[in-house]
């Protein structure tokens, strides 16, 4: 399964680690996705959503 959010649509972001002498190997940032469990057209479905957009959703409905 991709580690792809439900909601914003982030993904794995790729660059480079970077030594002391700035040699350069390839890494991968991984999203912080978390299982949650949301309403979609009323009705509770459970996705994988980043820390971000779960924060921002949460944010939303406090208002």
């Amino acid at each position: 399964m991709p580690r792809v959010c439900a909601v914003s649509g982030k993904k794995t972001m790729s660059g480079n680690n970077r030594s002391h002498s700035l040699r350069a190997t390839k890494r991968k940032w991984s999203v912080n996705l978390q299982k949650a469990t949301i309403l979609v057209d009323g009705k509770p479905t459970r996705v994988r959503i980043s820390a971000r957009a779960l924060k921002s959703l949460k944010a939303q409905q406090a208002r």
